[in-house]
């Protein structure tokens, strides 16, 4: 491009060999800021031109040329004389000036850091008036105006410039159909945005889909928190480097009255779950990781496949425990309904595989708590839906876990014999937040149904911080956010809670 890109404020073209259709009109103004600090032009601009695409055209333009130039001030006149006169005669510096040699002015310029870059005015002062504005010129052609599209969705076109475009706008449609286009490609200029995916975005695409059209064989509800977070683990793996799968945490849950904490790393971690939902494998006719003559106890099952596993386990265990889930989806889809009340054993106590599937949703999420805190990842709760069947199931696991420390002399005894079925005293518990609820817990007897009649004391944790409490994360004595009622029974339920967690 040739010639000075001032905006217009030159006076626009006006060369004598420039074509008649290009003559008078404002130039493209240079080269601004990115187009993350420029403003997107308004919305409702495009909208009113689609919108007016019918309408009549505006009135014609007043011409842009006035008829008559303005008559010089006779101060300026003078100001030039006398600068003539000075720079002729040598004034102000006694020097010659050789012939065909620029003028020099008659006062030194000021050095860079001095110079009044304000014109001569108090740069506190106000800013002056706006000067009103000229009447516009014959709008250019539509060759013209549809190459300035692009400077106008940058927000980098003259006043001028922008009022001819945007009454173009109003008349043509296929220059308001390129205009939205390249707004709308102007907001792919914005500054860069955080690379990372929403947690629930493969939740929200499955269930789009699923409106869309149902699965064929779809997963059962009470396995969708395993799918879920087994997924969301797994997309936090799937970039880790050996430094990552070998970074250090420590594996924490409570034992008896104390808190108990266990050396591993992150690869170790995800062995550790894999040989735990190898119980649910079994229970379902698949192979078992460990062996068909491998421990129950998921405690023994760990320490088994750490002592084992030589070297220690390393990004490979990835691939087995992924596929291993998986097989676990595909089989529990298959199976249909009556595979619900399946009895999943894990050494001293068994679960139906609905609940021994939400048991492994839980503790995947947990442990995948640790391994971003090792290394330094963010990482959300599950959704409100899934954090809620999990607190349920802690919930209805209390009143047993009550009854084992009562026999093992860790609890009070219970204060009435309850009729299997019966109401008893019992425990409000409240969990706030996503997932959150009211239950209430049976204190005398597992047998017995809690009621809000025979409440003898609440409690209110928040749903992370109770989920925290049944891993053993955190002490009972941390947990309790607010407590009402009998002290005894509130300690004991706590402390319950707490003995649900395990390695």
């Amino acid at each position: 491009m040739n010639g000075p890109l001032d905006g217009g404020r030159d006076g626009g073209r006006g060369g004598p060999g420039e074509p008649d259709d290009v003559r008078g009109i404002p130039r493209i103004p240079g080269q601004r800021a990115a187009a993350d600090d420029l403003d997107p032009p308004p919305t409702d601009v495009l909208r009113r031109a689609v919108e007016r695409n019918a309408r009549a055209a505006p009135t014609a333009e007043r011409s842009r040329e006035r008829e008559e130039p303005d008559e010089p001030d006779a101060t300026d006149e003078a100001e030039k004389a006398d600068g003539t006169a000075d720079v002729e005669s040598g004034a102000g510096g006694g020097v010659d000036v050789a012939p065909g040699a620029p003028p020099e002015p008659a006062h030194p310029p000021e050095p860079a850091g001095e110079r009044d870059m304000t014109g001569g005015r108090d740069p506190y002062a106000p800013p002056p008036p706006r000067p009103p504005a000229e009447p516009l010129g014959p709008p250019p052609s539509h060759s013209v105006l549809k190459s300035l599209l692009g400077a106008w969705a940058l927000a980098a076109c003259s006043p001028e410039e922008t009022t001819h475009v945007e009454n173009h706008l109003t008349e043509c449609a296929p220059c308001a159909d390129e205009a939205l286009k390249l707004r709308d490609a102007v907001g792919l200029l914005q500054a860069d945005r955080n690379l990372d995916l929403p947690p629930l975005l493969r939740s929200r695409v499955l269930e789009n889909c699923l409106d869309r059209r149902a699965a064929r064989i779809p997963v059962p509800v009470w396995a969708t928190p395993y799918d879920a977070e087994t997924a969301r683990l797994d997309a936090l793996l799937r970039d880790f480097g050996d430094a990552e799968w070998h970074a250090p945490l420590q594996l924490k849950w409570f034992e008896k009255e104390e808190r108990t904490a266990r050396r591993a790393t992150v690869a170790g971690v995800i062995g550790h779950l894999m040989t735990v939902d190898g119980l649910v494998a079994s229970a379902l006719g698949l192979d078992d990781p460990l062996g068909e003559q491998a421990a129950r106890s998921p405690t023994d099952r760990t320490e088994a496949f750490w002592r084992t596993a030589h070297p220690p386990p390393t990004r490979t265990i990835r691939e087995p425990w992924r596929d291993q889930s998986h097989t676990l989806i595909r089989t529990v889809s298959f199976a249909g309904r009556g595979v619900a009340e399946l009895s999943v054993s894990y050494g001293e106590f068994a679960l139906p595989l609905r609940d021994a599937m939400i048991d492994r949703a839980f503790e995947c999420w947990i442990h995948g708590v640790d391994i971003a805190e090792a290394v330094d990842y963010p990482y959300p709760a599950p959704s409100g839906p899934h954090l809620h069947v999990m607190i349920d199931l802690a919930a209805q696991l209390i009143p047993s876990a009550l009854a084992a420390r009562r026999r093992a002399g860790l609890a009070s005894p219970a204060r009435q014999l309850v009729v299997p079925g019966a109401p008893g005293r019992s425990l409000h518990l409240e969990v706030e937040g996503a997932g959150g609820g009211n239950w209430y817990i049976a204190l005398d007897s597992p047998a017995a149904v809690g009621t809000a009649e025979r409440a003898v004391a609440q409690v209110a944790l928040d749903g992370v911080e109770f989920c925290q409490l049944v891993a053993g994360h955190i002490s009972p004595e941390e947990a309790a956010a607010g407590q009402d009622g009998d002290r005894e029974a509130i300690r004991d339920v706590l402390f319950a809670a707490a003995s649900l967690s395990r390695l």
